[in-house]
């Protein structure tokens, strides 16, 4: 597979001829890979302006982060460093840099059967802790860190995604077609390990009633997720997103 590479001055502090290879995106972020594969730098190019500005979104990031880290537990958490840094438009940005956890895929791409069995026994008792964790972190502070996910391929992606159009396609990703299992923010490392690893740490930025529609929805589908768990735990397939039916657009303006 050939490598995307992208320039910016605002990869200056971790490469010096300024290219990375995108290796994935987000809702909003931008994921690089370090020359070196030994780091990922994350940006999310829409919350760039002002120094001022970046410096409190780092603050508010890596708070949120800690939190996060705190509540899924160091042994399924990965640390995070915050830098601010001008690109090339001159707007300030804060890059995320995480070590790369290499030897490990998203649990969306994971073949659970290929799994024996003390493997399938591990993840499901990791996960369902993550579940237990993430419901106690809600009752104290109404919020909970993404153990799901979702993917983009560009910017251009994201905003057609963001579209009125695509609320109903959008909804029912969220609802039926998402599942922990199917996650792309939790890692499985290679075996013998088999631990999962949460890489994604950002916290929701809308209202506070969206929140808490969106937490609800979250919760109640922990129970769907339990599920899962248990038929994968005894060697059930585990449905794939893009098995499930699909909203097509011409359906919805039907």
């Amino acid at each position: 597979m050939t490598a995307t590479l992208h320039t910016d001055d605002v990869f200056a502090p971790v490469d010096r001829d300024l290219y990375l290879e995108r290796i994935a995106g987000g809702n909003e972020t931008e994921v690089y890979r370090t020359d070196d594969q030994r780091y990922v730098v994350k940006l999310k190019h829409e919350l760039g302006g002002s120094r001022t500005e970046a410096l409190d979104c780092a603050k508010t990031m890596r708070a949120a982060a800690e939190q996060f880290a705190a509540c899924i537990g160091e042994e399924h958490s990965i640390p995070s460093y915050y830098l601010l840094a001008r690109d090339s438009s001159e707007r300030v940005q804060v890059l995320v840099i995480q070590p790369f956890v290499a030897h490990a895929h998203p649990l969306y791409d994971v073949d659970y059967r290929t799994l024996n069995a003390d493997e399938r026994d591990r993840v499901a008792a990791q996960l369902r802790a993550i579940i237990r964790r993430a419901l106690s972190f809600y009752r104290g502070t109404r919020s909970m860190p993404d153990v799901y996910g979702r993917t983009s391929t560009s910017a251009a992606e994201r905003k057609r995604l963001r579209s009125p159009w695509k609320i109903p396609e959008r909804l029912w990703s969220f609802m039926v077609q998402r599942n922990l299992l199917r996650s792309h923010n939790l890692l499985l490392t290679n075996a013998p390990e088999c631990r999962v690893v949460l890489v994604d740490y950002d916290f929701v930025r809308r209202s506070r009633l969206y929140r808490w529609v969106y937490y609800t929805v979250r919760r109640a589908l922990f129970w769907r997720d339990q599920v899962l768990i248990w038929r994968m735990r005894r060697g059930a397939k585990v449905p794939r997103a893009d098995s499930l039916p699909a909203i097509r657009a011409r359906h919805i303006r039907a």
